[in-house]
């Protein structure tokens, strides 16, 4: 009988090439990092699935995959023995199991990013690959003032990759603050799901607009447009942080640790 075993994962991405595996390119993943790790570990030919696909160089906190086994492991032995076995830039936080119809990525109602940026004209020797160094002096009231038109519910097509498969572009932005503590901004992102690049071409909107060179209601236009060309740069992946996923509470694991 097969059981469905959630996972939830933090990770460096830095030496990664993003989540997904990709046959014969001779690139690492995080996926097919675990793939492995579970291969190693109990002997089947296990096939994770993710709550999404992060990029290369995109880290998480709190990045939530599943998969099938017929192993009868306890829900809470899967985290502390992958452990032993994975990379120290891969830990899984937590193991439980969960009911048959769990899926990671369709079962989800809502995601949480968090992005960071260095805003000093030093780069760091200590946040270098974690966060993106922007070197000239951010206006953060602009920014705020920039990402309240964004919040609610849009067509973000100024704000999405061109290679984007989606078949709408409409999404919920829940939640878009920007803070600041010292040198460092962060920026966090809450939607009900999100578009391919959607939060990184948001945050490089922003430091556009923390620059002086959009204000609020150039922002508003970018986003009535539904055209990339209008937005900012899309930021750098190594600022970004999948931070959380959200599920019914249905199906939360019953059984694990965490």
């Amino acid at each position: 009988m097969l059981r469905n075993i959630k996972i939830v994962l933090e990770y460096d991405g830095t030496n990664y090439h993003g989540w997904q595996s990709q046959e014969g390119s001779g690139k690492t993943t995080i996926q097919q990092t675990i793939e492995k790790a579970l291969h190693e570990l109990c002997g089947e030919k296990v096939k994770i699935t993710s709550s999404g696909r992060t990029d290369a160089g995109v880290h998480a906190f709190g990045h939530v995959a599943n998969f099938n086994v017929v192993s009868l492991l306890p829900p809470s032995a899967w985290a502390p023995a992958l452990n032993r076995l994975l990379p120290a830039d891969i830990r899984v936080l937590f193991s439980g199991e969960v009911p048959g119809d769990f899926h990671a990525r369709f079962s989800a109602q809502g995601k949480i990013y968090c992005y960071r940026i260095l805003n000093r004209k030093a780069p760091s020797a200590l946040y270098r690959d974690r966060v993106w160094n922007v070197d000239r002096k951010l206006n953060v009231s602009a920014m705020r003032r920039a990402a309240e038109v964004l919040i609610g519910r849009h067509d973000f097509s100024s704000f999405r990759s061109s290679g984007c498969g989606a078949k709408t572009a409409i999404r919920t932005l829940k939640t878009l603050s920007v803070t600041k503590h010292g040198d460092l901004v962060e920026i966090r992102l809450e939607a009900d799901a999100f578009l391919m690049h959607m939060a990184r071409n948001i945050v490089g909107t922003l430091v556009e607009a923390g620059l002086g060179r959009f204000s609020a209601s150039d922002v508003s236009r970018i986003l009535k447009a539904k055209d990339r060309t209008k937005a900012g740069k899309t930021a750098p992946a190594c600022g970004l942080y999948l931070q959380e996923v959200h599920y019914p509470d249905e199906m939360i694991a019953s059984k694990g640790t965490g």
